[in-house]
């Protein structure tokens, strides 16, 4: 039936078409017809390579109409640190305690923020959280001694943005049931984000193709000259 679904969706999408964002956005909504709320994403090649420490993208944005996903969020802290994680409405909070649950092989959150003074403990993670990409990090606001701030952001809707191999950056950027004006302004929110987000390094042409689809859906290539001028 997905299949169907899928053949179906196909016919509707020009495959060499660069369609307008509000006539992407409409059309992404129009396939996303699976039984759950599909999660809208973006796919950006990028003209960099992240073998090369000088252009790697990196970065984090408050997208204005939050991700539509409730985000459960791991904080390692101490102490009065501790105290403000939880107020701050952290699921998970700990030390080594949270360590021993991580190395087991129990990772049930989305987002892991830590102290400066807890980078110690959780650097023995990175083989675990790494490649999940869930290592804490002060470049994204991960690592703070604010974590009050850190988790109210990540529950308000922050998304964490990284470029993989290939030069492939992909986020989500909201659900299939956000309205096209929802969607479209976090689109142009992330765009301008991975922008700044340009590193020194990059010769020619940053941002080359941008794509969006849903979780079921189709690819929908999108024409950068209606997202601005190329950052």
């Amino acid at each position: 039936m997905a299949g169907k679904r899928m053949n179906t969706a196909l016919e509707g999408v020009d495959r060499n078409k660069l369609y307008s964002l509000d006539e992407a956005v409409k059309l992404v909504k129009a396939n996303a017809t699976a039984k759950f709320d599909e999660t809208v994403e973006v796919a950006m090649n990028l003209g960099v390579d992240p073998r090369h420490a000088d252009q790697m993208v990196r970065g984090v944005i408050d997208l204005p109409n939050g991700t539509g996903r409730a985000q459960r969020v791991a904080v390692f802290a101490r102490d009065e640190k501790a105290e403000e994680a939880k107020a701050a409405g952290a699921d998970i909070v700990g030390a080594e305690d949270l360590m021993e649950t991580v190395q087991g092989g129990k990772i049930d959150f989305d987002r892991c923020i830590a102290t400066p003074d807890m980078m110690p403990l959780v650097g023995r993670l990175g083989k675990v959280l790494g490649p999940r990409n869930l290592m804490p990090n002060p470049k994204v606001g991960t690592v703070t001694i604010d974590v009050a701030e850190a988790v109210q952001s990540a529950k308000g809707g922050a998304v964490e943005f990284r470029v993989e191999k290939e030069g492939i950056l992909q986020a989500g950027v909201g659900k299939a049931s956000f309205s096209e004006e929802q969607l479209a302004g976090n689109i142009r929110a992330l765009v301008s984000a991975v922008r700044k987000a340009r590193p020194s390094g990059v010769k020619g042409t940053y941002m080359k193709r941008l794509a969006l689809s849903s979780t079921m859906g189709p690819g929908v290539k999108l024409d950068m000259a209606d997202l601005g001028n190329e950052g």
